[in-house]
């Protein structure tokens, strides 16, 4: 199973980033690979919460859905796909560190993340998503920590 993961550190609370990244209409504002992503429904986040989107992948455009497996703020979420072309679980793991935020970022795709491509475009997809990845993470940090009123609770 291929996997792609990066780490980085946002100086902002473990709460803040957790409720940043749990809201999906945010994700295509720090990840460059995802086009669109809207939760089904409007019940709060938690687990069975499900996630309708589109993302493109070296030119690809993939539609998916995802179900959060895993919920415990601010520390873990997972999200699995359980509908699209692509089989793939996205764990993010929050940690304190200083004042801020260790994130921990990892994509765990079950036939490779070239697989629709062909088995050969593997080992090219997964180096390009890994650079995707480093480059969103760093987007998402210098979002968060730029603009101190995402993440936060709205009153």
């Amino acid at each position: 199973m291929p996997v792609v993961e990066e780490s980085i550190f946002i100086a902002r609370p473990p709460q803040e980033v957790f409720e940043f990244l749990v809201k999906s209409e945010n994700v295509p504002i720090w990840d460059s690979s995802v086009i669109h992503a809207e939760t089904v429904g409007n019940a709060p986040v938690g687990p069975g919460t499900r996630t309708k989107g589109t993302s493109k992948i070296v030119g690809r455009k993939f539609d998916w859905t995802t179900e959060v497996e895993e919920f415990q703020p601010p520390s873990r979420f997972v999200s699995k796909s359980v509908d699209g072309q692509l089989d793939f679980t996205i764990t993010n793991t929050l940690e304190p560190e200083g004042d801020g935020t260790r994130l921990t970022f990892r994509i765990d795709a079950a036939s490779g993340l070239g697989g629709v491509f062909g088995k050969v475009a593997d080992r090219f997809v997964e180096k390009a998503q890994a650079r995707t990845v480093r480059a969103n993470l760093e987007t998402l940090s210098e979002l968060l920590e730029e603009h101190p009123e995402l993440g936060r609770e709205e009153g």
